[in-house]
């Protein structure tokens, strides 16, 4: 909690200030202005997650004011569809600050991370090499929010049988998030094969009668797997959010 609200807190029941003072401050302190945005701190305390930065038309110095704002505030900064100049930005407020730069994204922990001992995981697949981008943003998004996120890369239906040579891990994880362009096929046989809930990423990857993911997007909402559900075209960060949704929620329930 910030301290000044603790502070707050302390001196309306010691009777030094009104209810109405209290309110002022927590208010305040919940939702902070910055001109440009309007920066969610209580994110956290409502969803599990602090609130994440979307880059995508934001100036380098948005962005890095942002960041800035989220990591004063105790929480850790996870930035997606980031540039080098936007990270360039952030680094110089936030110096711990990495960017990977093959899935535009930039983290920041707010503290030293500890070993993931959990008891469930999330396994993401690729169809392809060329969904690998879409695949990292996704893990990177699960392993910012304290999850294991394990990969399998490579492994589509042109070549079905590296799959099935892995169904031990299929088998283990918790949440499996595939990503495929193309013609989409994968989440379907992977689907078929495992009793866990698949989240099904199509890529804006192949030639033109894909129409930049929507063949793949419309083979996988046809998908005849039901454990399947689909996310938007190259959104591995809502992938990978609502899959450290449902890890959180398996792990509550484990305890």
């Amino acid at each position: 909690m910030n301290k000044d609200i603790k502070l707050y807190l302390n001196r309306f029941k010691a009777g030094e200030c009104t209810a109405e003072e209290l309110l002022n401050v927590i208010s305040s302190r919940s939702v902070e202005s910055l001109g440009f945005a309007h920066v969610d701190h209580e994110r956290a305390s409502r969803q599990g997650f602090p609130e994440v930065i979307f880059c995508m038309n934001k100036t380098p110095k948005q962005v890095g004011e942002l960041a800035a704002t989220i990591a004063k505030n105790g929480h850790s900064v996870l930035a997606t569809r980031a540039s080098k100049e936007q990270f360039a930005a952030v680094k110089k407020k936030l110096h711990a600050a990495i960017f990977h730069e093959d899935a535009h994204v930039i983290l920041f922990s707010a503290k030293k991370k500890s070993p993931v001992l959990k008891k469930h995981f999330a396994l993401i697949i690729t169809a392809g090499t060329s969904d690998i981008p879409v695949a990292k943003e996704a893990a990177l998004t699960i392993e910012s929010f304290g999850h294991r996120a394990d990969t399998l890369f490579d492994v589509g239906v042109a070549g079905i049988h590296r799959l099935l040579r892995k169904t031990d891990i299929l088998t283990k994880a918790s949440v499996i998030i595939v990503a495929a362009g193309m013609e989409g096929a994968l989440p379907s046989v992977v689907g078929g094969l495992v009793n866990a809930p698949v989240i099904a990423v199509p890529t804006s990857i192949g030639y033109g009668a894909g129409v930049g993911g929507y063949a793949a997007l419309l083979g996988m909402l046809n998908s005849c797997s039901s454990n399947v559900t689909v996310v938007n075209i190259d959104n591995g960060f809502g992938a990978g959010f609502v899959t450290s949704t449902i890890l959180n929620l398996l792990e509550k329930s484990s305890r």
